[in-house]
């Protein structure tokens, strides 16, 4: 079967043409409609016709026939374009499609997504195949591009061959290459990732960046090779440095970077008030920060930060829009549009309390509406953990001479080890864990010291990785054997045991990195989990964060990866993973 590669077939357009001539009824009539129309930048009132899943007319006309038309009196409510997030992960725990249905809720109804657990996990025609399945959901996806593992993986070649990464920027719903986590090899003189950026340039498609802490001279440098957008900015002066240097700029407020008002007031007294090179990203947060909204609360804190109403709308909808291209599709309520639309009761309130997702209602009057079966995950590669192996004490021998200290939830240091680590149990007076990163499949394993993380747990064990390895924390061997054992049975998870018997887990039965329940039920695992590692002396902000960039060399200064510990700053593999 051929993919359809146009959004409407040619009949379908048709059609919504005769819907205007009056030989088709709409499916929907919202009458009354006080809408904020970007064009104008004006809160104005018209009818929207809407045919399945478009924007047929808005305007001050009544359609003739209306006898297969839904008809809703829009009085007292105000309607906006249903909102943007441009730079999603979701595979935060949470799945795309758990992900999609929750934020849905939220009136975030279009998510540009990292594509980097289909990138390591699944083969492209798998990837691709599932894009597909997504695509009919009432929620709209498009994907990024990565361009590297942002870690040392075995087989990287093969997995980010040319082939993979050109058939992924060819790929319809791809709307951008990126984030460049890898971007100072590019710097260094990695033509390969240099001839994908082309590419993506030639196809009209963006480049995000990931440049924290990333020099004014150094920015220019990554905008003359062909970025157009970064969401690493954590200072006023920071955001100053990138539109002097001509980049979009996405604005940060993360479960680890909680940036945005402080970015807000910094921006302003720098005089920084016109919006328009501006967009809100939440940046694949742990499901707990999302219990209080998703870009919805972005553009609320906006309005609170007195960033004009219609400007902070705009850079959860059509700034996005816009930047990416997309804009004859989404960020405004007008013709031809997708019909994705939320109701508000008041304009300084964004949450709404109905939702319209591709004509279909997700939501109304405040009911969720997008009840879905759940997502059918093993037909499509990303089934549960088959771990065909077992862990054994002699798998837990320490004897590296340094360890690895936390600085804070994403940030770690090296440090030498001064206590005992022979025993199977360490002390519960200091904050040393034993600390292990070990082959999904049992081939290989590095192990070391982790100072910072917790000074009184026994036994934690996650699947949930970057790269989909298993991790092994705590004080206690035995503990972590009975954590390794349970997280085995449920085919994947993150397991904590103390004293012998588990007392925490989360099942992650998606290939051991994705839980299939619902964003909701997450949440209160998440929460229940981070009460209890803070109990246990967990300090900083956000430990599934920490648990997913212990082997990510996009950060400073030392990592745990498949080649073994890692010094990302002189690009060298310290001391190199054990064969089982």
């Amino acid at each position: 079967m051929l993919e359809q590669r146009y959004r409407w077939k040619n009949k379908q357009l048709r059609d919504h043409v005769s819907v205007l001539d009056g030989k088709l009824s709409p499916t929907l009539l919202l009458k009354n409609a006080r809408i904020l129309n970007q064009a104008f930048r004006q809160w104005m009132t018209a009818n929207i016709w809407i045919f399945e899943d478009r924007i047929i007319y808005v305007g001050d006309k009544l359609p003739d026939d209306i006898g297969q038309c839904e008809v809703m009196d829009c009085e007292g409510l105000v309607l906006v374009p249903g909102y943007i997030e441009p730079h999603a992960h979701p595979f935060q725990l949470y799945n795309p499609h758990s992900f999609a249905s929750y934020a849905s809720q939220f009136g975030t109804t279009t998510l540009i997504n990292d594509n980097m657990v289909l990138a390591l996990q699944l083969d492209k025609k798998k990837a691709f195949s599932l894009l597909a399945d997504l695509n009919n959901l009432p929620t709209t996806m498009y994907w990024w591009c990565r361009f590297d593992a942002q870690t040392e993986i075995h087989n990287e070649e093969k997995i980010f061959s040319h082939s993979n990464v050109k058939a992924w920027l060819e790929h319809d719903a791809v709307l951008q290459g990126g984030e460049l986590t890898g971007w100072p090899k590019l710097l260094a003189g990695d033509d390969l990732m240099l001839h994908w950026m082309q590419e993506a340039k030639r196809m009209r498609k963006k480049i995000e960046g990931h440049f924290p802490g990333a020099s004014e001279k150094t920015l220019a440098k990554l905008m003359l090779l062909g970025t157009d957008c970064d969401h690493e900015a954590m200072t006023g002066k920071e955001v100053y440095n990138r539109l002097m240097q001509g980049y979009t700029v996405s604005l940060r407020y993360s479960s680890i970077r909680p940036d945005l008002p402080k970015l807000l007031d910094e921006m302003h007294a720098l005089g920084i008030n016109q919006y328009d090179s501006f967009i809100f990203t939440t940046d694949g947060s742990s499901s707990s920060f999302y219990e209080q909204g998703i870009i919805d609360h972005m553009i609320r804190m906006a309005i609170e930060k007195n960033v004009p109403v219609i400007d902070a709308y705009n850079m959860g909808s059509r700034n996005i829009a816009r930047y990416y291209n997309i804009e004859h599709l989404h960020g405004s309520i007008a013709t031809g549009r997708i019909a994705n639309i939320n109701f508000l009761t008041d304009e300084l309130n964004p949450t709404p309390v109905s939702v319209l997702a591709k004509g279909k209602w997700v939501k109304k009057d405040n009911e969720n509406l997008n009840e879905s079966p759940l997502f059918s995950w093993n037909g499509k590669g990303l089934g549960p953990l088959h771990i065909q192996w077992d862990l054994g004490l002699t798998d837990l021998q320490f004897s590296m001479p340094f360890g690895i200290k936390m600085e804070n939830a994403v940030i770690t240091k090296p440090y030498s080890i001064t206590i005992d680590v022979t025993g199977d149990q360490l002390s519960k007076t200091h904050d040393e864990c034993f600390f292990v990163l070990i082959d999904k499949d049992g081939k290989w394993r590095i192990n070391t010291i982790l100072k910072g993380f917790a000074n009184k747990l026994d036994g934690l064990v996650s699947s949930f990785s970057n790269t989909g390895d298993i991790i092994l924390i705590g004080k206690s061997k035995k503990d972590i054997l009975i954590a390794f054992n349970r997280m085995k049975q449920l085919g994947g998870g993150i397991v904590v045991s103390e004293n012998g018997e588990v007392v925490q887990e989360i099942p992650l039965k998606i290939k051991g990195v994705m839980s299939d329940q619902k964003v909701e039920a997450l949440i209160e695992a998440e929460k229940q989990l981070l009460t209890y590692l803070r109990a246990k002396g967990y300090q900083f902000a956000d430990p599934i964060y920490s648990l997913l960039f212990f082997s990510s060399t996009h950060l400073p200064y030392i990592r745990i990866t498949q080649q073994g510990m890692y010094d990302v700053m002189n690009k060298t593999v310290l001391f190199p993973t054990i064969m089982r």
